[in-house]
This record gives structure tokens, C-alpha cells and sequence, in this order.
């Protein structure tokens, strides 16, 4: 349980991919001028991240170790492609919105470096798992990304919902204030690296927090050596 817990951890938190690899930046910072883009790509990457894992995971033990590289970047390049005509099948709209960023997945270094660092060297339950929390903790900088963005960019959330969950879902866009225009600075790509950042310092501020508030390190004692003469 305690090695699940580390996982977990390290994908949500001390090791995430978008905060503290800085892996996959060029989808993070390009497609988050909305929640509803973000979220998309998001979901996408955690389904490739999860299933590429477990397929790495399987075959690990039957591939050569000279050709490695090159079959992980076809499971990957797979999945993607099955991803890829889903999401044009059953939400064309956001396939429309993502564009190119939906094949790029293949290139994103968050999936290569998982699929060689750990689930080539892991199980299949654990390669799972990890392929779910690192999936997770990039969804999750995507989405307060891109929340943060459409927030100050147009005043809005869940804009473009319809996009991700169909028809229905038009009705779930919450106006939070009305903007005569869009603020660009957010919507455009100096906006994302500018709130990158903050979001950068803000995680960086609550780890040295909580390092402060850490068990302070014991001094070792120094023990003095006694010099021993003898009188003759």
C-alpha cells in the first residue's frame, strides 16, 4: 500500500509532470485558453498515459533491449490514433478546437519518459497506476490552467462545454463578469507563461512550507576524545 501511496504522490504532487518535470509545456501552454480545451486534451493524454503503461508493462519481457524506444513510439503512436478518431467520431467539435495538438500527444515526453523510466521496469498493476496519477497531476495543472486563463480572459467558465459533453451541456457555462473584450494577455501564449509561473512559485511556496514545518534534523553529538597520558 505504502509503495501505491508513493505513486500517488509522486504524480499528483512531487514529481507532477507539468509543474515539476516541465514535460509536455507546448500543449500545457497552447490549448488552455479554455477549461473545456484543456479538459479535452487532458482526458486524451491520461487515456494514452494509462493504456500505453499497461501495453509497455505486457510486453516488456519480448522486447529487445536495442529496439525499445522504437516500440514504445508505436504503442504510443497507436493509442493516440485510436484516441484520435474517437474524439473526431463523438466530439468533432473539440477535435476541430485541439487541431494538431491531438496527434502531438505521440511526441509529448511525459508518455515516453513513463513508459521507459517505470513501466518498463514495473508491473502491470503498478505501471497502471502510476500511467493514471501522472495522467492525473497533468490533467489537473491543464484544467487550473486553463480555468485561471478563461477566468481572466473572458470572464467565463465551461465555456464551449458543448464541445466535450454535446448539446446538452451548452447551458453549463457560468458567466462570472461581463467583458467588453476578451484580455488578450491571458488568452494569448505570454498569458500561459505567465501563469505557469505563478503557479510554479505558488507549489514551490507550499513545499518549502511545509519543509519548515517538517521534524527539525537532529545534530549528531560530538563526542570529545578523551587524551590519555601516562605517567611513568
Amino acid at each position: 500500500m505504502n509503495e501505491y501511496k508513493h505513486i500517488a504522490l509522486q504524480g499528483l504532487w512531487k514529481n507532477n509532470p507539468g509543474l515539476v518535470q516541465l514535460l509536455g509545456l507546448c500543449p500545457l501552454l497552447a490549448v488552455t485558453a479554455t477549461l473545456t480545451n484543456a479538459l479535452g486534451l487532458g482526458l486524451a493524454t491520461m487515456a494514452v498515459l494509462i493504456g500505453s503503461n499497461l501495453l509497455v508493462s505486457l510486453v516488456k519481457n519480448f522486447v529487445p533491449k536495442e529496439i525499445r524506444i522504437p516500440v514504445f513510439v508505436m504503442i504510443i503512436a497507436a493509442l493516440v490514433t485510436c484516441v484520435q478518431l474517437l474524439i473526431n467520431a463523438y466530439a468533432y467539435g473539440l477535435y476541430l478546437s485541439l487541431g494538431i495538438f491531438l496527434p502531438l500527444i505521440v511526441t509529448n515526453c511525459v508518455i515516453i519518459g513513463r513508459a521507459e523510466a517505470f513501466a518498463s521496469r514495473n508491473s502491470l498493476l503498478k505501471s497502471t497506476f502510476d500511467g493514471f496519477m501522472m495522467g492525473l497531476g497533468f490533467l489537473l495543472v491543464l484544467s487550473l490552467l486553463g480555468a485561471c486563463r478563461e477566468i481572466l480572459g473572458q470572464g467565463t467558465l465551461f465555456s464551449g462545454a458543448d464541445l466535450l459533453l454535446g448539446d446538452w451541456a451548452s447551458g453549463l457555462t457560468i458567466h462570472l463578469w461581463h467583458l467588453e473584450t476578451s484580455f488578450l494577455l491571458a488568452m494569448l501564449p505570454p498569458g500561459a507563461f505567465i501563469a505557469m509561473g505563478f503557479l510554479i512559485a505558488f507549489k514551490n511556496i507550499i513545499d518549502k512550507k511545509l519543509a519548515e514545518r517538517g521534524p527539525a534534523q537532529e545534530t549528531p553529538e560530538v563526542i570529545t576524545r578523551a587524551r590519555i597520558t601516562t605517567v611513568g
